[in-house]
Formats: structure tokens, C-alpha cells, sequence
């Protein structure tokens, strides 16, 4: 009726009895020292079975995958832009080198970042493998949350052989601008008189800036150019600009810079008061030495242009104006340019028909090609020179009386004195 059973997967248990007890038959009835020693095997099975499955991640950290990474550097940090302004986004690219000469080196995960310098981007956290002698680079997009200062984003790459390599790569929050500076305008402007003005653009950031334009604009103005285009700008760079203005009132003028830090647009701007009034540079053309004679009805005016302002005067011109008639030879005599304290002579003919005075016009071009007049009445108080050569000459004619009554008297005195 009893039988011994051989348990057959766990041969320690083999022909094992209780007290000379048999184990009853198809009862399942095994000794609990079975049992203990089932426990302690499946035990050993999973502990094997756990070391072969941490072994694949770390069996590559041997002494050899140690040193291969520990050839590895950042051989470069470049930022776009060079400097930050606060708020500005930007790039950071990494350079990563190997520099086994037989050994490559995988890397799985690269970020970088700190809380003023803030990651927009993902990280790195795919498998790479960066060869013998060979670099890799690592872009990612970062915003300066920080004001003006020096800043150390900490850049982290994992081997997958090895522990972490980190490098701070310093990076600058700037927040000067470009300089905007006026360097020659006009004392005074003049309504619907076109005037130049000079202004420079410098860079006194420590990065290129792109794209830089000029902008003139204001209220009853006309610039020319209204918008230049100056393009890059190089650290510590200035470039001159000049433009003209014609106002047509007093008003504001408006110059604004715009300019791309990286890819982020920045401005500045600058308001130039347009008041009218004399301008003290500008050249002062004044006629003098005026001498008018007259023949035949056609008077003749001569004298002198002098110049006595602080600019050229050019292509200085003088001519008659109503009532006066312009006739040949000499309806407009043209000077020519005048410099400062330099003078020329004119000639001028017509007729007045009887009138007592005339104005003369003289007409010259500044610098920016401006027509600038003026005009200067000249009163005809000469007798006419043909009138003159019809009157009888008296002082010869007194001299021939006096001279042949002299001579009839001494005549007259010699007879008498014969006699």
C-alpha cells in the first residue's frame, strides 16, 4: 500500500524518509527539510540571474575604458551672440575631442545650463561614438535670465564606459548698447534750406552686432537718405554717416539705430532739436566799392564782392532787378566762387527809365547747393555822361579870353609907348 516516491526536482530530497515513514503516494506530502531546500535554491538561481543582468552595465568600466576617457576634453565653447543682453536668446556649441589615437569613446547624454542661464533646448540622451582623434560638437539654445554679469553654465557628458566629464563655460550678460554720436550740425537751420549733418555709430560691446541701419525721421522734414544701412559692426568698430535735412518747420528730428545681437533685435535713439535762426559758419557775400555812370541812356555799375563769412561762397553771381532793364554786355556777371575773405569784381548795364534807384541781385550756392539771395538797392545820382559832352567846356574858353586879352593889352601897350 506505501511506496517511496523520488522527488524529482530536488535530487537532495531523494529517498528521503521521515522516522522510517514513508511519503504516502500521490499525496504531495514532502518533508519540509524539501521544502527549506527548494527556497535556498531558487534563492541562488535569482541572485545568478541578477548578477547576469547587472554585468553588461558594468562590466565596461575597466582601467582601459577609465583612461580612454580621460582623453577625452572640450577643446571649445562658442556662444552666439559672444555676450547676452538680459532676456536675450541665444546658441552654445561645445566641442568635444577625443584624442586616443586608437580608441574610440561612446558617450550617452550632454546638457548644459544653470538657473541664470537657462536651457530652452533638449539635451543630449542618445548613444554616440566619437573616434580616435576626431571631435564632436553639441548645440543647444539657451535665454540669459540674469542682468549684467559673468556667468558659469555648467556643461555635464556622460560615458557610457566611465563617470561624467563637466566644464564650466563662462559666458557675459552685457546690456551696452551701441553708441549713437553727432559729430558736425548745422548752428542754426533754415526753413526749406537743405543742411548736413554728421553723427558716427560705434560698438563698444566686446561681440559683432548684425545688421545695423540708421534711421532719420521727424515731423516736417526731409532726410536724404531717410535709411542707411550699415550692416555688421565689430567690437570696439565706428563708422561715420552723414545725411541731409530740409525742414519745412521747426520740429524734432528722430535718429534711431536698430541692430540684431545675435538674433535678437535691439534699438537705440537720439532726438535733435530743429530750431531756425542765422547760421555764423555760412559764407556772407557783401557787395561794396559801388560806382555808377551812365552813357546814352544805359547805365554802367561796377564794385566789389566781398566774402565775409566763414564758408565758400559758390558760383556768386550780381544783376539788376525792376525797374531796371538788363542789356548787353553785362546783364549778369558771374564772380565765381568766393572763400572765406577772398573778393571779385562785377560790371552790370541796363536801363531805369528815369527811375532814381535800383536793386541789384546777388545769388550764390553753399556747400549743399542751397540758392541763397540777397538784394541791395543802389540809387543812380550820376549825371548822364552824354548830356555832359553836349555842355560847353568854360574853363578853356576862359583861359583863351584871358590869354588874348593879355596879349591885346600888351599890344596896346607897346604902341602907345612907340608913339
Amino acid at each position: 500500500m506505501f511506496s517511496k516516491v523520488k522527488p524529482m526536482a530536488i535530487p537532495a530530497c531523494r529517498d528521503l524518509t521521515v522516522k522510517n515513514r514513508p511519503v504516502l503516494s500521490g499525496t504531495g506530502d514532502v518533508p519540509s527539510t524539501c521544502f527549506a531546500m527548494s527556497r535556498s535554491g531558487i534563492f541562488l538561481l535569482l541572485i545568478v540571474t541578477m548578477g547576469l543582468l547587472v554585468l553588461p552595465v558594468t562590466a565596461y568600466q575597466t582601467p582601459d575604458s577609465l583612461v580612454a576617457a580621460g582623453n577625452v576634453y572640450i577643446s571649445g565653447v562658442t556662444y552666439d551672440p559672444g555676450s547676452f543682453f538680459t532676456d536675450d536668446s541665444g546658441t552654445v556649441m561645445v566641442y568635444v575631442t577625443n584624442s586616443n589615437t586608437d580608441t574610440s569613446v561612446v558617450i550617452n547624454h550632454a546638457t548644459i545650463g544653470d538657473e541664470n542661464i537657462r536651457l530652452t533646448s533638449n539635451p543630449y540622451d542618445s548613444s554616440a561614438s566619437i573616434g580616435p582623434l576626431q571631435k564632436q560638437s553639441f548645440t543647444f539654445s539657451l535665454v540669459a535670465d540674469a542682468p549684467d554679469g559673468t556667468y558659469y553654465p555648467t556643461f555635464s557628458l556622460s560615458f557610457r564606459d566611465a563617470d561624467s566629464l563637466y566644464y564650466r563655460a563662462v559666458v557675459e550678460v552685457d546690456n551696452t548698447p551701441l553708441e549713437l554720436t553727432i559729430l558736425q550740425k548745422p548752428d542754426a537751420f533754415t526753413q526749406g534750406k537743405k543742411k548736413t549733418i554728421f553723427v558716427q555709430v560705434a560698438n563698444p560691446r566686446k561681440n559683432e552686432v548684425r545688421n545695423v541701419i540708421l534711421d532719420v525721421s521727424g515731423t516736417g522734414i526731409t532726410a536724404s537718405p531717410a535709411k542707411t544701412f550699415i550692416g555688421n559692426l565689430a567690437p570696439g568698430a565706428k563708422i561715420p554717416v552723414n545725411f541731409t535735412v530740409t525742414p519745412d518747420q521747426e520740429t524734432d528730428l528722430i535718429l534711431t539705430v536698430t541692430y540684431n545681437n545675435g538674433n535678437n533685435p535691439h534699438k537705440v535713439t537720439m532726438d535733435l532739436p530743429i530750431s531756425f535762426g542765422t547760421d555764423k559758419m555760412q559764407a556772407n557775400p557783401v557787395i561794396s566799392n559801388i560806382q555808377v555812370t551812365s552813357s546814352d541812356g544805359i547805365y554802367h555799375i561796377t564794385g566789389d564782392v566781398n566774402n565775409a563769412g566763414l564758408e565758400t561762397a559758390n558760383t556768386v553771381t550780381v544783376t539788376s532787378l525792376l525797374p531796371a532793364v538788363p542789356q548787353d554786355p553785362y546783364k549778369t556777371y558771374v564772380v565765381g566762387a568766393l572763400k572765406p575773405d577772398d573778393f571779385g569784381s562785377f560790371e552790370v548795364t541796363f536801363t531805369a527809365n528815369g527811375a532814381m534807384s535800383v536793386p541789384l541781385r546777388m545769388s550764390y550756392k553753399d556747400a549743399d547747393g542751397n540758392i541763397i539771395t540777397s538784394q541791395q538797392d543802389v540809387t543812380l545820382t550820376v549825371a548822364d555822361s552824354t548830356q555832359q559832352a553836349d555842355q560847353p567846356i568854360l574853363l578853356p574858353v576862359i583861359v583863351i579870353v584871358l590869354v588874348l586879352a593879355l596879349a591885346g593889352g600888351y599890344l596896346y601897350y607897346r604902341r602907345k609907348k612907340n608913339q
